[in-house]
């Protein structure tokens, strides 16, 4: 009886002992989370040895949308400027995006809620990562869980080029398809290209490398396509 009583006490030991290491373990793993989380809000706020502001750009399509999900972020990561948009992502020119493109600077963080927020299209958006990249400005996507001051967040921005451009070949190909066909339907007459005024491209493209408007708004001065835009700036790279 005694020893059956004695080996139930050891039981109940080594249960509460085991209750009391996992207790432990768990608050170390909290505590170590939480160390990281202010690690990484302290590297996103002191960049190159400067502080650096916490930006958020936020947009909705239209004003019977709410603002509420974005602002709930805002008020979460204690952001320092918002620009809002109230538009259509279908709208060429976002007033909002154009000057906070233009207010960020080196060792700043630009918030979004996710991806669809900050640009129209995929090339759309990669044309704006590669200006915040251009100015040392970490973009950060809560949808999407991408930061670009990680090797997976810049991995993750590597594969979207890349499906870009497996788009881009894609439409190319198609049209090259669709040529041929209406050449052998003797339906296809060409199509005559427009002059292009290279003094005006060269002012455009210059503010668009520089930064200071985006693809979009470049390509809608000079009163081009997406696709004609970027042909013009490689035959003009090309010529340098």
């Amino acid at each position: 009886m005694s020893t059956d009583h004695d080996l139930m006490i050891h039981r109940l030991s080594i249960s509460c002992a085991s209750k009391n290491t996992v207790k432990h373990i768990s608050r170390c793993y909290m505590h170590s989370v939480d160390i990281l989380a202010l690690s990484w809000y302290a590297v996103s706020r002191v960049q190159g040895g400067k502080m650096g502001e916490r930006i958020m750009y936020q947009r909705i399509s239209t004003r019977s949308q709410n603002l509420a999900r974005q602002e709930a972020i805002a008020a979460e990561l204690d952001i320092d400027k918002t620009f809002v948009d109230v538009m259509s992502g279908k709208d060429t020119k976002h007033p909002q995006l154009e000057e906070m493109l233009s207010y960020v600077r080196s060792g700043d963080t630009l918030i979004v809620e996710s991806f669809s927020r900050l640009g129209r299209s995929l090339r759309d958006l990669l044309d704006i990562i590669e200006q915040l990249e251009k100015k040392n400005v970490i973009l950060h996507s809560q949808k999407e869980g991408v930061c670009t001051d990680s090797a997976s967040g810049r991995l993750q921005v590597a594969l979207f080029a890349a499906l870009s451009q497996f788009e881009r070949e894609i439409m190319l190909e198609r049209q090259a398809e669709g040529v041929a066909a209406a050449k052998a339907a003797g339906k296809y007459t060409g199509g005559v290209p427009k002059p292009t005024d290279w003094d005006r491209f060269k002012s455009v493209y210059t503010q668009w490398r520089a930064g200071k408007i985006t693809a979009v708004a470049a390509q809608k001065l000079m009163s081009m396509t997406a696709p004609t835009w970027y042909r013009r700036v490689k035959e003009w790279e090309a010529r340098r």
